[in-house]
């Protein structure tokens, strides 16, 4: 069922994204007398569609293959290659006949209209739920680093109190893109002294294989001390209370909640000697470990502050635009980091079984689906700016080109930016739902 949902979540959400992208188009179109032709969700490659209906002018319809969608705009070269309107004499409500800077704005629309989407919903979402963050201040027990972040030498206990000498104010600045980025500085407090650790450029790398819960986990560490004792379970038959705080198992020395844990699960159905402290007094408790590696006992979340800031409705703009501008500028970064080798391109991409999975998930929940679709909305103009011919992106620049001489390029040329373009997708697209489907095999 979890598969079903992150499906039709994913059909939906680039559904709508597809839509309003093909819409900017066809709107900047109309409203420079520019004629469409055709306006399909999907693609009717060969000639095959799901539905169509013609209002106007224009052909609406839904294809069958769930790549996109387009608008076919008359004269211009396009996805469509239609070489034989393009040998016609040029009518008044072509693309072509009109001024450079009308045209750009037509091939701009789809982009415009993604981030516009992208920060009213990030807008919406901060209006309506606020800014939940657990304060840096209040983590007094210091990070729990998996595997990525101990090899880079961070340890249990620690406590980051500054990225690149910029003090940290929420907790989950430490897992944002700033830090995963590479090339940064942590300031470090550890046992009362200041350390320096540096996260290599490289760490998106192990981060895609092994999870983000390797570098540094979402939830901070707790103290080992016993918030609450489940009735008639192992560690409340053996007098256990809330507020011992265990200092050992079986002679093993433990600190916080996650030691503990992990020494009983090594342990299961096993007898255990909880060493607790009890109002200053050391004791022993006797308790078996079921076969589940559970003894009953739960520790105080509530050590870690959560805080919710509300915004009214003007207030929160400005927030929607700053968190769809982070998405925009990590995508610009990442696409950096590929191209001069700091990222492998197999970690950095994915196709839609990863954002089905990794981005919306198995749960259908709207507030997560529409802050996902947000993010969707703007890696999608970020890509579509990309200056690939076929792509809105490499249209832009042949007119910007165009702009500067002063004369368009000639029509065999775009034919085969076009032809060459729309190859370079392809094989992107296949590389993409390749490397999918090797990482599903794979983990």
């Amino acid at each position: 069922m979890s598969g079903l949902i992150m499906a039709a979540q994913l059909l939906l959400g680039l559904s709508i994204l597809v839509i309003l992208h093909e819409l900017g188009h066809f709107l900047a179109a109309r409203a420079f007398g520019i004629k469409v032709e055709k306006f399909y969700l999907f693609f009717d490659a060969w000639g095959v569609k799901l539905f169509s209906i013609k209002r106007g002018d224009c052909e609406y319809g839904i294809g069958w293959l769930p790549l996109g969608g387009y608008v076919k705009i008359a004269g211009m070269i396009d996805e469509s290659m239609d070489t034989e309107q393009m040998n016609q004499p040029v009518q008044s409500w072509e693309f072509r006949s009109k001024p450079a800077w009308q045209r750009l704005i037509v091939m701009l629309g789809g982009v415009f209209v993604n981030i516009v989407v992208g920060i009213l919903i990030f807008w919406m979402l901060t209006f309506k739920y606020g800014e939940t963050f657990v304060p840096n201040s209040s983590v007094q027990s210091g990070i729990n680093p998996g595997s990525i972040g101990r090899e880079i030498g961070l340890q249990k206990g620690d406590r980051v109190i500054a990225v690149n000498g910029t003090k940290v104010i929420r907790f989950e600045e430490l897992i944002s893109p700033k830090v995963l980025l590479g090339n940064t500085n942590l300031t470090v407090v550890r046992a009362g002294k200041t350390l320096y650790i540096k996260v290599p450029d490289n760490i998106l790398n192990k981060v895609s294989d092994l999870g983000i819960e390797e570098f540094i986990s979402r939830t901070p560490l707790l103290t080992s001390t016993i918030d609450s004792v489940v009735a008639d379970k192992p560690a409340f038959n053996a007098g256990a209370q809330k507020g011992d705080r265990i200092t050992a198992i079986n002679s093993v020395p433990v600190k916080y909640n996650v030691d503990v844990v992990a020494e009983v699960k090594k342990h299961k159905g096993e007898e255990l000697v909880f060493t607790v402290n009890r109002a200053g007094q050391n004791l022993n408790l006797n308790l078996p470990a079921d076969t589940s590696g559970l003894v009953g006992i739960a520790f105080n979340v509530n050590e870690i502050k959560i805080e919710t800031i509300q915004y009214g409705l003007l207030q929160a703009l400005p927030i929607g635009i700053k968190q769809a501008w982070l998405q925009f500028s990590t995508n610009a970064k990442g696409i950096v980091k590929v191209v001069t080798g700091k990222v492998e391109a197999t970690k950095a991409f994915s196709g839609p079984v990863e954002i089905a999975r990794k981005v919306y998930g198995g749960e259908w929940i709207w507030a997560r689906f529409w802050a996902s679709t947000a993010f969707i909305s703007i890696a999608l103009a970020f890509m579509n700016l990309l200056p690939i011919p076929a792509l809105d992106g490499g249209h832009v620049v042949f007119l910007l080109i165009e702009m500067v001489k002063g004369k368009p390029l000639g029509d065999k040329f775009m034919e085969r930016a076009q032809m060459v373009g729309f190859v370079l997708l392809l094989t992107l697209m296949v590389f993409v739902l390749g490397n999918d489907i090797f990482k599903a095999f794979t983990k």
